[in-house]
């Protein structure tokens, strides 16, 4: 059956748009994340040593983001969003549930390497598909409220694989059980579709005199934004930290990790309606807000720790919501895809070198960690600056955005 192709520019229409692949994105979220939870000692089991395990971590990162310059581009080149998004989306979720049929490690190694290029591949046309919505709500409040389904997801699936392994025992049937709600990303990507078979009609178009590329504000916010992932330590090294100097019982870690998805949830809510408010002077705020997060989070006091994951959760939720809302200002309709492709494979690319630097800073010297944190995240705010005033000026890009 044909999909009901219709004419969708009211804001109704662009918020069930929203709904919709806020949807999708929980029900996938709770899949991976779930499975990302156990896969570390399910590779353990299977016979594989840490290095192997570090390495296939590291290679579906560095693979994921990296192959999001092609997706993007292809997405621009193509206009076939669907397309890239469903078939990305396929590899993404069904991996996760034929991991427990995997009986070697380098079997479910490569299904673990193939989950996260199923996310590269469908990351860019989706958010793409997204912005065209989110210029009808809000693209603060459009992107917010989609990385608050995406979190909610993330906290969903790790409960569902406790519950699995606290039954059945087993890594195998908890595998399994994620596919119920790998089977319901696929049904509401499915259902989407159907309804919004051409999600570039949620945007109006508007002549723009920088439809050729991506103009200087693109390139200068990119620049910021590949500072503020450098400096953004990740959590594994926190709880890594945590652990090594027994600030808290290691069965609280997991909560650590769930407040901080907690958190990054609301902050994605409230710094979106703030950026549609206030426009790219929040990037400043969010960028200084969280350069203070590695000082506390790397402290020999749990209690200033807690309050440092607190903040880690906020610039989490305000990067995962904000930046990229405001892609969706600076850059016309059709090179959006290659505009996201370059975020993602920019962001992703600097979080991996940042995070290793920071791993390498840790053993030697831990001022010298937080020296870089702090000062790679501030160095992003003027040229956040910048561009808010290049979007802002007559004839910029942002000018373009309706």
């Amino acid at each position: 059956m044909r999909p009901r192709v219709t004419t969708l520019l009211s804001e109704s229409s662009a918020w069930r748009f929203v709904i919709l692949l806020g949807l999708v994105s929980l029900f996938a979220d709770a899949t991976y994340e779930g499975a990302r939870s156990i896969v570390g000692p399910y590779l353990a089991l299977l016979g594989a040593g840490g290095t192997v395990v570090g390495a296939v971590a590291g290679l579906g990162e560095l693979i994921g983001y990296a192959l999001r310059l092609v997706s993007g581009y292809a997405s621009d080149r193509t206009r076939r969003y669907w397309a890239l998004t469903i078939g990305g989306y396929a590899l993404n979720v069904l991996a996760v549930p034929l991991l427990a049929l995997a009986g070697t490690w380098p079997l479910a190694a490569a299904l673990i390497v193939a989950e996260r290029v199923g996310k590269a591949v469908r990351t860019p046309a989706r958010d793409a598909m997204l912005s065209y919505a989110t210029g009808r709500v809000g693209r603060g409040w459009g992107f917010g409220f989609h990385e608050a389904m995406d979190q909610i997801g993330a906290l969903f699936g790790p409960l569902l694989v406790a519950v699995a392994l606290g039954v059945w025992g087993g890594y195998a049937p908890a595998f399994a059980l994620l596919a119920v709600p790998a089977l319901l990303t696929l049904a509401a990507l499915g259902l989407a579709y159907r309804l919004y078979p051409n999600p570039q009609e949620l945007e109006p178009t508007t002549p723009s005199l920088h439809a050729k590329g991506l103009g200087r504000a693109y390139w200068l916010y990119l620049a910021a934004v590949v500072l503020v992932a450098a400096g953004y330590a990740d959590f594994p090294l926190i709880a890594y930290h945590v652990q090594r100097n027994e600030l808290l019982p290691i069965a609280w870690v997991p909560l650590l990790y769930a407040l901080t998805m907690g958190v990054d949830a609301l902050a994605a809510l409230l710094f979106g309606r703030w950026f549609d408010r206030r426009g790219l002077s929040v990037l400043m705020v969010a960028a200084s807000l969280s350069a203070t997060c590695v000082p506390l989070a790397f402290s020999g006091n749990a209690v200033v720790v807690v309050g440092g994951m607190v903040i880690w959760g906020v610039g989490m939720g305000a990067q995962e919501s904000v930046l990229r809302a405001a892609i969706a200002t600076m850059t016309p309709q059709g090179r959006r895809g290659s505009a996201y492709g370059l975020f993602n494979a920019g962001f992703g690319l600097a979080w991996f070198l940042g995070s290793l630097l920071m791993g390498v800073l840790y053993d030697r010297s831990l001022p010298a960690l937080i020296l870089f944190s702090v000062a790679a995240q501030l160095a992003s705010v003027p040229l956040f600056f910048l561009v808010g005033r290049q979007v802002g000026a007559p004839g910029a890009p942002g000018a373009t955005d309706t």
